[in-house]
């Protein structure tokens, strides 16, 4: 896990992959964390994506860097304590202009079933599980 985490930092931007209804939605995200033994992203509840994930939980990674890519499917959670949202929120200041561990607005998700996918044209692909 702390593996899969450190690849999306370094890539700084991955692609998280929903389904509403028969069309597939992607959007560009940022954020990884690990809390608690388990792998977090955050978006916020208002979006698009949140709404998806809550209707659909199964969702899909894909990152690239350095001629290599991830791609990592498996189920989110929502974690609404207060200590989950801090904890991310604290790992990207960035975010506190826009987001609060105390807000109705800020999510934070976290892995489960996961099954991270390391890739490139050059090596045969490496699977993790966690």
């Amino acid at each position: 896990m702390q593996e899969v985490c450190e690849f999306l930092k370094e890539a700084g931007v991955y692609y998280l992959a929903t389904v509403e209804g028969d069309q597939p939605r992607v959007r560009p995200f940022g954020t990884a964390h690990i809390f608690e033994g388990k792998l977090y992203i955050q978006t916020g509840k208002s979006k698009e994506v949140s709404k998806q994930i809550q209707a659909d939980p199964k969702v899909e990674i894909c990152a690239f860097k350095g001629g290599k890519w991830l791609r990592l499917a498996g189920t989110l959670v929502r974690d609404d304590r207060v200590e989950a949202k801090a904890s991310l929120l604290d790992a990207y200041p960035m975010l506190k202009g826009r987001y609060s561990a105390e807000d109705d607005n800020t999510e934070v998700l976290y892995f489960k079933d996961a099954v991270a996918t390391f890739s490139s044209f050059t090596e045969a692909p490496r699977t993790v599980t966690f």
